[in-house]
């Protein structure tokens, strides 16, 4: 099993519009998906890092499941429209993936 956590920086004072959106984005697009984002957990920074730190984590079987994970949402029509929604509320370029094995 592998852990995939989607990560960016909120804007000052727009962190829970962010967190907002990436609810409406598990219920709505990422049901639609081959990964089971009814357990997904939303992180927040607290102490020792950023404030504005957002992290969406998923359990994954391996990294076939992300790249067919991000080969569905591509295909996906909500996925496009969310994603404009979304860059209004986050810091660009703060984005980032990172996978962790569980041991």
């Amino acid at each position: 099993m592998m852990i995939a956590r989607w990560q960016f920086t909120a804007k000052f004072g727009r962190k829970q519009e962010a967190i907002d959106l990436i609810e409406e984005w598990n219920q709505q697009i990422g049901a639609q998906t081959n990964i089971d984002v009814s357990k997904a957990r939303i992180v927040t920074g607290s102490v020792g890092v950023s404030e504005g730190l957002v992290e969406n984590e998923m359990e994954i079987n391996g990294l076939k499941d992300l790249d067919d994970f991000f080969s569905k949402i591509a295909s996906i029509k909500m996925h496009g429209e969310w994603g404009p929604k979304m860059g209004e509320v986050i810091v660009s370029g703060s984005t980032r993936w990172e996978v962790f094995r569980v041991v």
